[in-house]
């Protein structure tokens, strides 16, 4: 199939970049004083986001909202597909998407992603990479790719971090290089995560839950909520176990939950008798499968709410450490909760993917077991199907 993007793009499109600068106003708005309480005068990127859809609106000859507090029940109670501004149509939104959630009043991932991702890069997104980059030219000046695997483990196994938690830390010499980051990228909980004067983690996910006025809880993280009701871990109460920190949004996003699927899918694979490394090169790819044979998978592993935006950011995996076949992989939850996922992210790649094909982590599973069990055919191969005609995707 072609990889050139169609002819009108849609992320282009000056009603996305307007949904862009709400979605942004949304997260500015609630990391400084939460989404249910602010006051005039409201923030100037919030205020120019609200002016910018009113006066789309208009043009449309639809009802703008009448202010702010109205334009955050749009967040949270319409459908993004159901906007008065027509070129979110193409943009392929679903029923339940939506920039706040309706049960915790909290942002959404997609509101995450809409916000940092697309043409430009935001500081959020810049921010999750910087702190990456910083990691690996520590870990290279020490010439220990041990460290970088360490960091990347504990920022995807250990989220939050009590006093007692420092101090197994500061005796991991393996964490030496990175040990003031450490200090910038693990931040002071809000009060918003706290319920009865201590804070509970999620035992799924190992994030902070966010409490719930019918006494519930609400997990951040979209996986999650799809498996059900979010299980809560003992409660870490400050007074007995000392301040209580956490990673910081954008690290939880786009490295702890990412990371807790790579890390599953570690096991997977490990249980069927494959060699796998994780992180190789300094995070050239996660995942570094090698086979009996010697032939070797190059695996990214990506938790993104829409496949649209995941198909535009998608490109070719890096060469070093060298590997046979390379592939991307969701979570299969993503296509239960959309169908059409895979199909929408191979439509939208554009020629820096080469094709990179997407598959699910069953898919993933189902092939190594394959070609374990002997077979060399499409149903044990990860990489694009090349024909003479171009490749296709399974």
């Amino acid at each position: 199939m072609s990889d050139s993007p169609p002819a009108t793009d849609w992320l282009d499109n000056q009603d996305l970049r307007l949904l862009r600068d709400v979605a942004t106003a949304v997260l500015r708005l609630a990391e400084v004083s939460g989404l249910d309480s602010f006051t005039l005068p409201y923030p100037a990127q919030s205020q120019r986001a609200l002016d910018a859809l009113v006066l789309s609106c208009l043009r449309a000859g639809a009802r703008p909202p009448s202010g702010l507090p109205e334009l955050l029940r749009w967040c949270r109670t319409r459908p993004l597909f159901s906007w008065p501004l027509d070129g979110l149509h193409e943009a392929g939104f679903q029923s339940t998407d939506r920039l706040i959630d309706g049960s915790s009043g909290e942002p959404t991932q997609l509101c995450h992603e809409l916000a940092v991702e697309g043409r430009g890069d935001s500081a959020s997104r810049q921010y999750d990479r910087l702190v990456v980059h910083e990691a690996m030219r520590a870990c290279r000046e020490a010439s220990s790719p041990e460290s970088y695997t360490a960091f990347r483990r504990l920022l995807v196994t250990r989220p939050v971090l009590t006093e007692a938690d420092w101090l197994d830390i500061a005796a991991d010499l393996y964490l030496d290089p990175v040990r003031d980051l450490l200090d910038v990228i693990y931040v002071e909980v809000p009060d918003s995560y706290r319920r009865d004067g201590g804070y509970t983690p999620c035992g799924r996910c190992l994030t902070l839950l966010t409490p719930m006025a019918d006494k519930g809880w609400w997990c951040e993280r979209d996986q999650c909520r799809h498996l059900g009701t979010p299980p809560p871990a003992p409660t870490l109460n400050p007074a007995e176990c000392g301040e209580v920190r956490h990673l910081f949004r954008p690290l939880r996003q786009f490295v702890t939950w990412p990371g807790q699927a790579e890390v599953s899918l570690e096991a997977r694979l490990r249980t069927r008798g494959l060699a796998v490394e994780m992180w190789p090169g300094f995070d050239a790819y996660d995942l570094r499968v090698t086979f009996p044979d010697g032939h070797v998978w190059a695996i990214d592993v990506k938790d993104w709410a829409h496949p649209g935006l995941l198909g535009r950011a998608a490109e070719a995996v890096r060469r070093d450490p060298p590997y046979d076949e390379a592939c991307w992989v969701v979570p299969r939850f993503r296509v239960e909760v959309r169908r059409d996922y895979l199909e929408v992210y191979a439509r939208e790649r554009t020629e820096r993917a080469a094709g990179l094909r997407l598959l699910t982590d069953d898919q993933l599973v189902a092939a190594a077991t394959a070609r374990l069990r002997g077979s060399r055919g499409p149903s044990a191969r990860i990489a694009p199907l090349s024909t003479e005609h171009g490749d296709l995707d399974a």
